[in-house]
């Protein structure tokens, strides 16, 4: 049976770029040319990546007074946005209408 489908079928049934019996797609020389640049990039990445630029010595708290300038920075514009302290006082003193001198 599949034989005989594969024979007399005249071309791939659904749609032919995707599905289980898709048409392959040809390669060109422009997809040849764009992988060679692919990989060529991909290894001249790996060979900057496998080179450190510091030794782990050097990288252990290298940024820690940056770290800390920055958190203090930070922590100076929150206290900025922070809004002034009101008291009970301030809130409830229009109740003290009853209140006289003498009292």
């Amino acid at each position: 049976m599949f034989l005989t489908m594969a024979l007399l079928r005249k071309g791939i049934s659904g749609k032919q770029w995707i599905g289980k019996y898709r048409r392959p797609r040809a390669i060109t020389w422009q997809m040849k040319r764009n992988m060679l640049v692919h990989l060529e990039r991909e290894a001249e990445n790996e060979y900057w990546v496998s080179r450190p630029y510091m030794t782990t010595e050097q990288e252990r708290g290298h940024a820690a007074e940056r770290r800390a300038q920055k958190w203090l920075k930070i922590k100076e514009t929150k206290f900025q946005k922070f809004p002034e302290h009101k008291y009970v006082v301030d809130h409830l003193s229009h109740l003290n209408t009853t209140k006289t001198w003498s009292s």
